[in-house]
């Protein structure tokens, strides 16, 4: 399964922005170093549920529909605070780095008020921009020093014993080859001078770990003009303005029967609430239709479709019925890569679809279609297999 860090300095907001995405209850406190031991939740990711376009009722099993949006599940973790010098143990960087190892992505949330320092205490009008160096500064350092270790474990062979010796980070041969393309390192013999370990880190990372920002606090005054200034560099992260207290009030009062609100929708619909309630969800609704939501639920989409280029496919085994064998109308929704083939697909419904695969049937299009077809963002694929 999909698996996202939820990273930052201390006391940006990263808890809250945790709780919103999953609903775990997790520490939140105005002080540095409230989470100390990882949290771990399931967030999901929006897709459009292909039941509408075809006319029938889904019965989801593996993902939720709601109003016609699949919800994808997807891990999320939130790790300890991160302070400068994280990669050589300071603060809780040692438990930090573990934690974000077998990630697939990371969310860094970014205090875009400017009221907290890079140790996470309060300040006037710190630079929102400066998180975003260190992070990836201490993450590339920490990725050198793992790699410093694996490639000598790799010293003198090739790209595959060096990818065997990066088997923690989940660091496949295609990010590793081109990762040394590059950093210009060869790994045709693995034999690296420090500078090229911490080119090829920093190169490793922006494939293994790919980052984005969530600019929270944006309610805050003066976090809009700090949100310019980080997307201000065309070359950088993707920045999504963030709201992450107004993301959890509304979670909480959906569950409780307030309001009824989709996560990632712009707005929702109060239905018993208060006079002060309502007046507390008027002011989340106004920040809402400033920014185009609270952004978490963007945040948690945009790390799997933009920073990891992931599509949502859906398998079936009966391709008239969109069904499994249960009668499970449009049972299952994976995500796989954006450059995934049919035979792909087979591997991660089954090892044995792709061990005896025949063929494949577009449910859409009713066409036969091959091993080496590649698929695209809502395809409704039916695998056949011999016995």
């Amino acid at each position: 399964m999909l698996s996202i860090g939820i990273c930052g300095k201390p006391n940006s907001g990263k808890s809250t922005f945790f709780s919103a995405a999953t609903l775990v209850d997790a520490a939140i406190a105005p002080y540095p170093f409230t989470t100390i031991n990882a949290n771990v939740g399931a967030a999901y990711v929006r897709a459009k549920c292909p039941h509408v376009e075809f006319g029938v009722q889904c019965k989801p099993k593996n993902s939720k529909c709601v109003d016609g949006v699949r919800l994808v599940p997807t891990t999320v973790v939130d790790v300890a605070g991160l302070v400068p010098g994280a990669h050589a143990g300071r603060g809780l960087g040692n438990k930090f780095l573990d934690d974000i190892r077998a990630t697939d992505a990371v969310i860094q949330v970014v205090d875009a008020s400017g009221r907290t320092d890079l140790e996470g205490n309060p300040c006037d009008s710190c630079d929102p921009s400066k998180e975003v160096e260190f992070l990836r500064e201490e993450i590339g350092l920490w990725m050198a020093e793992v790699v410093g270790r694996a490639a000598a474990k790799a010293r003198g062979r090739g790209v595959d014993a060096l990818v065997e010796a990066l088997s923690g980070m989940k660091a496949s041969k295609a990010q590793v080859e081109e990762a040394a393309r590059v950093a210009g390192v060869g790994v045709e013999k693995v034999e690296w001078k420090a500078e090229e370990v911490k080119r090829f880190a920093f190169a490793l990372m922006e494939k293994n770990k790919p980052m984005m920002v969530a600019a929270n606090k944006i309610d805050v005054h003066g976090a809009e003009g700090n949100l310019e200034k980080l997307r201000g560099d065309a070359k950088g992260p993707v920045v999504i303005p963030c709201y992450a207290d107004g993301e959890l009030a509304l979670r909480k009062a959906g569950r409780a029967g307030v309001v009824k609100y989709v996560p990632g929708a712009v707005d929702f619909e109060i239905v018993n609430a208060n006079a002060a309630q309502a007046e507390a969800l008027e002011k989340i609704r106004a920040v809402m239709k400033k920014f185009g939501g609270t952004g978490v639920q963007k945040a948690v989409d945009a790390a799997a479709y933009d920073l990891l280029k992931l599509i949502v496919v859906y398998p079936v085994q009966d391709a008239h019925k969109l069904s499994d064998n249960f009668g499970n109308v449009l049972p299952d929704a994976l995500l796989l890569k954006q450059d995934a083939m049919v035979i792909d697909l087979a591997a991660v419904v089954h090892t044995d679809l792709a061990k005896k695969f025949i063929g494949a049937v577009d449910a859409r299009t009713g066409m036969n279609i091959g091993r080496d077809h590649a698929l695209k963002n809502g395809d409704v694929i039916s695998i056949v297999s011999g016995r």
